[in-house]
């Protein structure tokens, strides 16, 4: 790991020969971040000052946006160069931010195999298995044996992404077993591949969302599975490292939905770039507490009648929106590792509800407490209806918190799109309106004091 001792080292070398020596001497993947954080002019310095192999080694682990920085401030041989080292999966994942014709370039420059490899994968939708599957795998023909196979391995795979796992496949490809490493290392040389390979082989086909491929790793601990066509034919495996990204790419997607935040932003991101990102959730937002507001304006005369509920009523929003947005974050996350599924809604919405009616109790009981301390003697009859609405928001929080995202999961929409400004702000209106409602029926139909 690049410690701060080991980058305010790097940042304050002025002597290019000792800071050459340095990067050259560090994990790939701690130079990476070093480049990273450097200004932007000085990247493509630094970039060049590293080794054949680091380089090729480095490129893989810095950030698209980086790899785009260097792609224009490098000469074309050493492009092709880095391009033509990197993984099917990684390339795949660089031209997709890249400029068609930069793409098209590129292409024409790598080798048959490797451009193959990329359009098949760039030829997948995003977010599938076979979009950020590699192509570069150990397949075995059934009829080998053991010491046959060791032998291919060391001659043919050795620039293979993983050789933990070897596909055993027919002569079309049609994947049929799966042998480990460590059972090839541990079987006699004469043995028959089918003979020890395993023919309950986990797989994923190229249509599978990258979600549910990390879900299933996950769930049967491995470190890579196969991905197979519609005819079971072997086109790829998903490997742990490329997982690992998927569950930060989907755990971050989801925090920023839930937090009504767009896009890729980060905690460096320019400042354009956050405008631009948060300012359209912002409007919307607004745009949805317009809803809220039309539901409090028609009351204003009730609120002038009763002062008390202009303290009361930012209480009801605060603690309804929390209230919802906790079930709302338990939902989305139960559905995004696989813990809960659309069937499990009605056992969920009981749980919520009976935990609900706990919480309604004590919320109501501390809100008819705060309103009796608040209000004036002849306006203490407003603490029962307050009361009786915060109780009733609850239930209706803790509901729509479930229902919402098991709605979107059964339509095959992301859950995660149930944002809290959304859950918070429906809460708000549905409070908003049963509460001066009520304080106006006390008023206007009970004649009760003000």
């Amino acid at each position: 790991m690049l410690t701060q001792d080991i980058r305010n080292s790097l940042i304050e070398t002025t002597d290019l020969s000792q800071l050459k020596w340095d990067l050259n001497h560090l994990q790939p993947v701690d130079v990476g971040e070093y480049i990273a954080q450097l200004p932007q002019q000085q990247r493509a310095i630094a970039f060049r000052l590293l080794n054949k192999a680091e380089a090729i080694d480095v490129f893989e682990y810095l950030p698209t946006e980086v790899q785009q920085e260097l792609i224009n401030s490098l000469h074309d041989a050493q492009v092709v160069q880095l391009v033509e080292a990197m993984s099917p999966d990684e390339r795949a994942e660089l031209f997709d931010e890249l400029p068609a014709g930069v793409i098209k370039r590129l292409l024409q420059e790598l080798s048959p195999e490797q451009r193959q490899a990329t359009a098949t994968i760039l030829g997948y939708p995003e977010g599938t298995a076979g979009r950020v599957m590699t192509t570069e795998y150990v397949r075995l023909q059934e009829g080998l044996t053991v010491g046959e196979a060791l032998s291919k391995i060391r001659r043919q795979d050795e620039d293979k992404e993983t050789i933990y796992y070897a596909y055993v496949t027919d002569n079309n490809r049609k994947l049929g077993r799966v042998v480990s490493l460590r059972q090839l290392l541990f079987t006699f040389p004469d043995v028959l591949i089918r003979d020890i390979a395993s023919d309950r082989v986990i797989k994923v086909r190229t249509e599978t969302s990258q979600e549910e491929v990390a879900q299933i790793m996950q769930r049967y601990d491995l470190i890579a599975i196969p991905v197979v066509d519609r005819e079971d034919r072997l086109v790829g495996i998903i490997t742990i490292d490329d997982v690992m990204d998927i569950l930060q790419e989907e755990a971050t997607e989801d925090f920023q939905k839930l937090a009504g935040v767009g896009g890729d932003e980060a905690a460096l991101s320019p400042p354009l770039f956050t405008i631009r990102n948060r300012l359209p959730w912002l409007l919307g937002i607004m745009a949805l507490y317009i809803g809220a507001a039309s539901a409090i304006a028609p009351f204003q005369s009730v609120i002038a009648a009763v002062p008390v509920l202009a303290v009361i009523m930012p209480i009801f929003s605060n603690t309804g929106g929390t209230v919802g947005i906790q079930a709302l974050t338990v939902t989305i996350r139960g559905l995004g590792v696989g813990e809960v599924t659309p069937r499990d809604t009605l056992k969920i919405l009981r749980k919520e509800i009976f935990a609900g009616l706990g919480t309604a109790l004590a919320l109501s009981l501390t809100m008819i407490m705060l309103s009796l301390i608040w209000a004036h003697p002849q306006e203490r009859w407003v603490a029962v209806i307050a009361g009786v609405v915060m109780a009733t928001n609850t239930i209706v929080a803790v509901t729509l918190g479930t229902l919402l995202p098991m709605a979107l999961k059964r339509l095959k929409l992301d859950p995660a799109l149930v944002s809290g400004p959304l859950v918070t702000t429906m809460l708000d209106t549905i409070g908003f309106l049963t509460f001066l409602t009520l304080i106006s029926v006390g008023l206007n139909v009970l004649h009760l004091p003000s």
